[in-house]
């Protein structure tokens, strides 16, 4: 967990290496559910079509079609999820009726200004869809296309979007350090690498 442009997909690929076992990403899944024509992809898509957010039971609903599978037999990794108390309650049951337990919850931390100055920095390939950071060129490393400011990177987006983070989903850390699951809260500023040295401690222990 952590704020927008924490680096919480990044830290969660390495991990996801590291550990062998799969990453889900609620963005992810709902595609892969709504590709694979899934009773809840098909419910998913109704709300995504219509331009509404989908609501929790649908995500819970695909949430739960993930861990219970094959996949995810030998442990799995949430990124970004869940996003709100509710949600936390409803995975909750959902991995009690598994008979499955969250070893860790871990809070990448990452001050504002940072944030602020890492996502004004980003650019979108306007052809292939990439994201790429300030270091990466003037074209798009991927397909050579050219690359553009995304709209919801501007400053004063990316703090809104912070606020909205603070009032919806912090919640949920306090939730689970009331809980039994510890929460590892790790420093997210430095390199790829040295955050990922920090995960791996947290979690070690």
């Amino acid at each position: 967990m952590g704020p927008p442009g924490a680096g919480k997909g990044t830290q969660g690929e390495i991990l996801e290496e590291d550990l062998g076992v799969p990453r889900y990403a609620t963005g992810d899944i709902l595609r892969e559910a709504r590709r694979a024509g899934t009773e809840m992809g098909r419910e998913a898509r109704r709300y995504m079509d219509a331009g509404e957010l989908v609501p929790d039971d649908v995500i819970l609903g695909i949430v739960r079609e993930a861990l219970a599978g094959e996949v995810a037999e030998r442990g799995f990794i949430l990124d970004g999820f869940p996003r709100t108390v509710a949600q936390a309650e409803g995975l909750g049951r959902i991995l009690d009726e598994l008979d499955v337990r969250l070893d860790a919850v871990v809070d990448i931390d990452v001050p504002d200004a940072v944030i602020v100055r890492r996502l004004s920095d980003r650019r979108v390939c306007r052809d292939c869809g990439s994201v790429v950071g300030p270091d990466d060129g003037e074209t798009c490393p991927t397909c050579g296309g050219d690359l553009v400011p995304r709209p919801d990177d501007r400053p004063e987006t990316v703090r809104r979007r912070l606020e909205v983070y603070r009032e919806q989903t912090a919640p949920v850390l306090a939730w689970y350090a009331s809980s039994t699951v510890p929460v590892v809260r790790v420093d997210g500023v430095g390199t790829v690498m040295e955050v990922a040295g920090r995960v791996r401690t947290g979690i070690s222990r």
